[in-house]
C-alpha cells in the first residue's frame, strides 16, 4: 500500500502553521481493540450505583469513556462482561456482579451490557462480551456471594487452590454448564464478539489437586497432555455453541503471550502450551478460534520474536498481539514510550490483524501519544474471510446531483435466511476514479440497509463506488458511478472578504475530522495538503456558518 505524504494545511496569516508532520500507512483493515477492565472497577464503572441518580452517573462515564475510545480511532471495545463467577448483565444462571452497586446479587436498575452495545454501535465500534472462564475468585470473593457463589451452588464443578476458586477444567460437566451460559448470552445480546479470558489452568500447577480425576479420565496420556485436552474441549464446545446460534459472532481468547519455546529464544517457563495447557495455535489450525488475542506483555526478545511466531501459525484467522501499554507506568516497568510505538510498528509489519491495548485507563492517559502517532486513520475491523462468500452487489444505485450536492440510493441486498441485514460502504474521490482497497476513500461505513441511502456536499467532480457487506464483514466487489466535472480547486482557494470581524475557519477531512481551527483569511494555501476531499466552513462569532465549500487536493 502506497504511503501517503505527510500532511501539511498553511493558512497564509501572520506565519505559516504547520499541522502534522508525520508519515503513515493508512490500513484498510485493522482491529484496533481495548481491553475495558470492569473487575475492581478499574476502567469502567467508577460510580456505583446506590440510588436512581447513580445509574445515569454510571452510564455517563461509559460514554464518556467510548467518546474518548472513539477519538482515538479503537474500532473493537473488549468488555469485561463475566467478572469472577458472576456477570455484569442480568442471567438467570449467575449473579450480578459486585462492581455494579457494590453488593453481589443486586440489580443496577438497568441492563449495562445492552447499554454498552448500543453505545458502541452507535459510534461504529465492535463490543467482544469478554469473559473470564475458569478463575471464580478468591475466598473473600466467594464469601461476599454467599450462598450465590458457584463453588457453593455447584461445588463440583468447582477446585479450591492456593487460596482461590476455579472451574475444574479436568470435570467434563463444567463444559454443559459454560455452554448453558455462553448460549444464554449469545441469544439475549447483539454481541460482536465473545472474548474467552483464562481459558486454562491456574498459573503454576505444582500441587494442583486434580489427581483423582486424572486417574478417572487420563486414559493413559500424560498428565500434560490430558490437561491440554481438556483445555481444548472447554474451547471446542463453546466456539461450536456460539457458530450454532449466531455463526458471525467472532470467538476468540487470550492466551499467554509466548506459546512454546522457540528455536532461538526460550519462553523461560512461562508459556501457553507448557505452564497453563493452552494448545492456542492448534486451535486456530483446527477452526476453533476465529481470533487469538496473546498477552504480549513483555519487551525485547520477550516480544518480538514471539509476535511473529503466532502469525506464522495463524492458520489463516486473526492473530492480534496484546500489547501492554500499561507498563509505560513506573510501578510496572516505566517502559519509554518508544517501545510501545515500536511494538505496535513490528505487530503492523509482521502482517498480524491489529493489536489490543491492555487497558483503557492506560491507552486514554499515559499511554495516549504514542498511540495515536500510528493510528491517525480509521480502519475497518478484519472480515471473517472464512465464514463464507461475499455477498452480491448492490443493484439498481441511483445518483442525483443537485444545489444541496450529490444523493445516492439503491436497492437493498437479501442477507442470508436468520443472518443480519446486509449493510453499505461508500467510498469516494474527487476524480474519475475511486480506490475501494484505499481506507481514505472511506466516507462512511455500516449504512443501513433498509433505507439505503446516502448524501454530501460537493461542487467538484465526483467518483462514488458502493460495497454491500455480510454479518462476516466480508465485501461484495463495488458499484461505480461517476459524475462530470463541474468546479475544480487545486491549488489556491480565494475566499470573500467578509463585513466585520471575529471570524473562524475551519478545514474538515473526509472522515469530518478538524484538521485546522483558527482565524479567518481570505487566502488560503493547500499546497501541502495531502490529496483528497476536504470541507471548508467559515463561522461569525455566534458560531453561524456564513461560508462552506468543498474542495479537492
Amino acid at each position: 500500500m502506497k504511503r501517503n505524504s505527510c500532511i501539511l494545511l498553511l493558512l497564509i496569516l501572520s506565519l505559516s502553521l504547520p499541522l502534522f508532520a508525520q508519515h503513515i500507512v493508512p490500513q484498510k483493515y485493522e482491529y484496533r481493540a481495548v481491553w475495558l477492565t470492569t473487575i475492581e472497577n478499574l476502567d469502567w464503572p467508577k460510580t456505583l450505583v446506590k440510588s436512581p441518580s447513580d445509574i445515569e452517573k454510571q452510564k455517563n462515564e461509559l460514554i464518556v469513556l467510548l467518546d474518548s475510545l472513539k477519538e482515538l480511532n479503537v474500532n473493537t471495545v473488549l468488555l469485561q462482561t463475566r467478572v469472577r463467577g458472576d456477570l455484569i448483565y442480568p442471567s438467570r444462571i449467575e449473579p450480578f456482579s459486585h462492581v455494579l452497586t457494590g453488593v453481589s446479587g443486586r440489580n443496577p436498575g438497568y441492563d449495562p451490557l445492552a447499554f454498552a452495545i448500543e453505545e458502541c454501535h452507535k459510534r461504529g465500534m465492535q463490543l467482544h462480551a469478554w469473559l473470564v472462564t475458569m478463575p471464580l475468585g478468591k475466598d473473600e470473593h466467594i464469601r461476599r456471594q454467599g450462598k450465590l457463589a458457584l463453588s457453593n451452588k455447584r461445588k463440583q464443578l468447582c477446585t479450591r487452590y492456593k487460596g482461590a476458586w476455579y472451574m475444574e477444567p479436568g470435570n467434563p460437566a463444567i463444559i454443559p454448564y459454560l455452554v448453558e451460559l455462553v448460549s444464554e448470552l449469545v441469544s439475549g445480546y447483539d454481541v460482536d464478539g465473545v472474548h474467552f479470558d483464562y481459558i486454562r489452568y491456574p498459573d503454576r500447577t505444582n500441587g494442583y489437586p486434580d489427581a483423582a480425576l486424572y486417574r478417572k479420565y487420563g486414559k493413559g496420556r500424560s498428565l500434560a497432555g490430558w490437561r491440554r485436552s481438556n483445555i481444548t474441549a472447554v474451547a471446542s464446545a463453546l466456539y461450536k455453541c456460539v457458530k450454532e446460534i449466531k455463526p458471525w459472532v467472532r470467538v476468540s481468547s487470550a492466551p499467554l503471550g509466548k506459546y512454546d519455546n522457540l528455536t532461538r529464544y526460550r519462553s523461560l517457563g512461562w508459556d501457553a502450551y507448557n505452564a497453563v495447557f493452552q494448545e492456542a495455535q492448534a486451535w486456530m489450525r483446527d477452526g476453533i478460534m476465529d481470533i487469538l488475542f496473546p498477552m504480549l506483555y513483555f519487551n525485547g526478545n520477550n516480544f518480538y520474536p514471539f509476535v511473529l511466531d503466532w502469525q506464522e501459525n495463524s492458520y489463516g484467522r486473526h492473530v492480534v498481539p496484546g500489547i501492554g501499554i500499561y507498563r509505560l507506568m513506573g510501578q510496572y516497568g516505566g517502559w519509554p514510550q518508544i517501545e510501545i510505538e515500536r511494538q505496535l510498528h513490528t505487530s503492523r509489519s509482521a502482517g498480524t490483524s491489529g493489536t489490543a491495548m491492555f487497558r483503557a485507563e492506560q491507552l486514554l492517559g499515559i499511554g495516549r501519544e504514542a498511540y495515536k502517532k500510528l493510528y491517525q486513520i480509521p480502519a475497518l475491523v478484519p472480515p471473517m474471510s472464512w465464514g463464507g462468500p461475499a455477498p452480491e452487489k448492490p443493484m439498481g444505485v441511483r445518483a442525483c446531483r443537485d444545489a444541496e450536492g450529490i444523493s445516492l440510493s439503491g436497492e437493498s441486498v437479501a442477507a442470508d435466511e436468520g443472518f443480519p441485514a446486509i449493510r453499505y460502504n461508500v467510498y469516494a474521490a474527487l476524480d474519475t476514479i475511486v480506490n475501494v482497497d484505499c481506507i481514505s476513500s472511506l466516507v462512511a461505513s455500516g449504512v443501513d440497509s433498509t433505507s439505503f441511502s446516502w448524501n454530501c456536499r460537493t461542487d467538484g467532480d465526483m467518483c462514488v463506488a458502493v460495497t454491500a457487506v455480510n454479518a462476516y464483514g466480508i465485501e461484495s466487489e463495488p458499484v461505480v458511478v461517476a459524475f462530470p466535472v463541474t468546479n475544480r480547486i487545486v491549488e489556491d482557494i480565494s475566499l470573500p472578504e467578509l463585513p466585520g470581524w471575529g471570524y473562524r475557519l475551519e478545514v474538515r477531512d473526509v472522515y469530518g475530522r478538524v484538521i485546522y481551527s483558527g482565524r479567518y483569511s481570505r487566502n488560503v494555501g493547500i499546497g501541502g495538503l495531502q490529496g483528497g476531499f476536504y470541507t471548508l466552513k467559515a463561522y461569525d462569532r455566534h458560531g453561524s456558518v456564513v461560508l462552506s465549500r468543498s474542495f479537492k487536493r
